[in-house]
């Protein structure tokens, strides 16, 4: 009687031993949907049906980004909240390749297939190791051949390999039947950026920008009708990230005449881009999408000569013979525009590359230089320093250097701007000054900008040379 109890008990207990992986392939995918960060990752949502059996099941989640992070991942059941749960999780990604197949079939049986002279020659044997070692096969009759050359002949394919990256589960539920599920995780290898292009008027005055979002996936996985959303801001994530390098991509345009519009929204600290409608974002492709566009944008441009170094970070050889305490400079070019809905404009505007362009007599766009910002919130000044002025250059001296006494010196400055075009220039020279400070003689009044910085404002006419003098008392 207990003996047939115990075979009663392991027939019954069969079926669930023999229970088959439930397959859940991408293509059962119903819906997806990404949000892009600065950082280079991206979190991804599907929603896929899944059939379950009551109790314990074997799932295999196929199609997962091969750059997923699996301690991030949440599965929840959208027909039955809190009636899943995660029993065992495995991430598989020993991928079906020439490589990996043979490495898989190290120790089995294969038939070799080579050209030796005019024969075609099959000979069977043992595969014994794969490159890292050097190919190795052990012949039926004894011999050994090292790196032979020839095909490869499996009786079949080696278990445990996959054609794409799988999360392998062990689920439990309370309730049996079609579960729609919804599936989070983050990826490394998404990144975005925003690019601006912004042309400016015959007189300066005026600026048409245009917005571009740069997509780029490399994560290793394909997202077909996928809703998509950019997060814009510096979000702290406490591992350090790897950079691994790219493979080819595929650049796809967006049609420019009927761009996908990007809603914006503030979201918790950060400004969230949220694209109007599905688009499908191939692995290995670099996808651009208009973000915004405004039209008469009021632009202001400046020469700044700033003999101190803000403009200048980059240290300039001395020419033999040149003064010590003398420098010949450029002015700067830099272009400045309110961020304000007055403006034509308002919207808070992602980091990025802003290049300038201006249409020449004959009608012909020239790029006339470029600038990063910073993530710019709206009703903020955006300052583009673009390149140096070819006709507005200057000379900086320092004429005195006393020392009054252990703890003050003073300091004299000669600033000689010199305006070699045909047309009248405003030119504002910049000084930096350090320490407890006083401008104790001036040629000419100033702005005071900050506790460290002056501005003189000159008006050079055509051909005109104008020299700002200054000394500057520093108590240290």
């Amino acid at each position: 009687m207990r003996l047939l109890l115990v075979l009663l008990a392991a027939l019954f207990a069969m079926p669930a031993l023999a229970q088959p992986t439930v397959v859940s392939a991408p293509e059962s995918q119903e819906g997806v949907s990404l949000t892009v960060y600065n950082g280079g990752f991206a979190v991804v949502r599907e929603t896929r049906p899944i059939a379950l059996q009551r109790g314990l099941n074997l799932v295999r989640f196929e199609g997962v980004a091969a750059r997923i992070d699996p301690t991030s991942l949440a599965i929840k059941s959208l027909t039955a909240p809190g009636a899943l749960s995660v029993r065992e999780q495995n991430y598989q990604y020993d991928l079906i390749g020439r490589q990996s197949v043979l490495n898989a079939a190290v120790g089995e049986r294969i038939r070799l297939i080579r050209t030796l002279g005019d024969q075609t020659v099959v000979e069977e044997g043992t595969l014994i190791s794969q490159p890292d070692q050097g190919r190795i096969i052990e012949l039926d009759d004894g011999r050994v051949l090292v790196d032979p050359s020839g095909t490869i002949e499996l009786a079949s394919l080696p278990m445990g390999l996959l054609s794409r990256p799988s999360l392998l589960w062990h689920l439990n539920t309370d309730r049996a039947g079609t579960h729609q599920t919804e599936v989070s995780y983050m990826t490394e290898g998404m990144t975005w950026k925003a690019d601006y292009v912004a042309v400016i008027n015959e007189a300066s005055t005026e600026v048409d920008l245009t917005g571009w979002v740069t997509l780029d996936n490399q994560s290793g996985a394909t997202y077909r009708s996928a809703s998509l959303q950019l997060l814009a801001g510096d979000v702290r994530r406490v591992q350090e990230q790897q950079a691994y390098p790219q493979a080819g991509r595929v650049y796809e345009m967006a049609d420019a005449a009927a761009p996908p519009p990007f809603q914006e929204e503030s979201f918790f600290e950060y400004h969230l881009y949220t694209l109007d409608g599905e688009t499908t974002i191939q692995q290995r492709e670099t996808k651009q999408m208009q973000l915004l566009a405004a039209n008469e944008v009021g632009v202001q441009r400046r020469l700044i000569f700033d003999g101190s170094g803000t403009y200048f970070p980059f240290y300039r050889a001395r020419r033999p013979g040149a003064g010590g305490a003398t420098e010949e400079l450029s002015a700067a070019i830099v272009v400045e525009l309110e961020n304000s809905e007055a403006n034509n404009m308002g919207m808070p505007l992602p980091k990025g590359k802003v290049r300038v362009y201006q249409a020449d007599r004959r009608g012909r766009l020239q790029f006339l230089g470029e600038d990063l910002i910073d993530h710019t919130p709206r009703n903020e000044r955006i300052r583009l320093y673009i390149g140096d002025a070819f006709d507005v250059v200057g000379t900086r001296r320092q004429t005195a250097n006393r020392q009054i006494s252990r703890r003050v010196s003073e300091q004299t400055y000669e600033i000689e701007v010199r305006n070699r075009k045909e047309e009248a220039v405003e030119v504002a020279v910049v000084e930096r000054v350090w320490g407890d400070w006083q401008v104790t003689e001036k040629s000419q009044d100033f702005t005071t900008l900050d506790s460290r910085t002056i501005e003189f404002p000159l008006t050079l006419g055509p051909d005109e040379t104008a020299t700002v003098r200054y000394t500057v008392r520093i108590t240290y």
